[in-house]
Order: C-alpha cells, then structure tokens, then sequence
C-alpha cells in the first residue's frame, strides 16, 4: 500500500500489492479523495490485523504460562499422594497399582 508519483504526472495515486500465485501484483486504486478513504482503510485494516496478532501472542503466552502451573501443580499432586500411599503402608506393584503391604511382608 503507497502512494505514488510518476515523473510525467504531477498527480499521486494509491496502488495496493497483494501476492497472486507467488507473484507481487500491483493494484492501482486511484487518487484524490477517493484514494484518501481507501489508504485510511487500509490503514485501519492493518491495524486491526496487527492487534489481533499481538492480542493472539498475549494469548498463547497466558495458557503456555498457565499450563506449566498446571502441570507444577499436577506433578506436586502426584508427589503428595505417593508420600501418602507410602506412609499407610503401601507399595506399587511392579511399577503399577498402589497396593497395600502385607502384614508380615519387609519393607526394604
């Protein structure tokens, strides 16, 4: 999006470029006050886009940061019920589920 002059004309106009098939193409648009609304439009549009790029980085960032509490608070959990399960006497099973140690059973 820019305004332009050419060396034989005295006048500016607004062209727009916009990429069709992996080539840059040129749009003229026009000039005087016409133009004008169209490059204020434009203006606002990229505006608009650029908001919402920051306002979707903001975003990610949040969850990213909430996830990692999540998974903070997952891990602290985890720990607190083996701590528990370990204090009642229990133990895991091959690696697996928790199960109640027997009464004759050591503890190693």
């Amino acid at each position: 999006m820019s305004w332009e002059t050419r060396p034989h004309s005295p006048h500016r106009y607004y062209t727009r470029s916009r990429r069709e098939g992996g080539r840059i193409v040129r749009e003229y648009v026009g000039r005087g006050p016409h133009a004008e609304l169209m490059a204020e439009a434009d203006r606002i549009a990229r505006t608009q886009v650029q908001e919402d790029r920051e306002l979707m980085r903001s975003q990610r960032e949040e969850e990213a940061a909430l996830e990692a509490r999540v998974t903070e608070a997952d891990a602290v959990g985890d720990l607190l019920a083996r701590v528990a399960l370990l204090a009642t006497g229990h133990h895991r099973h091959h690696g697996g589920e928790w199960r109640r140690r027997r009464a004759n059973q050591a503890v190693p």
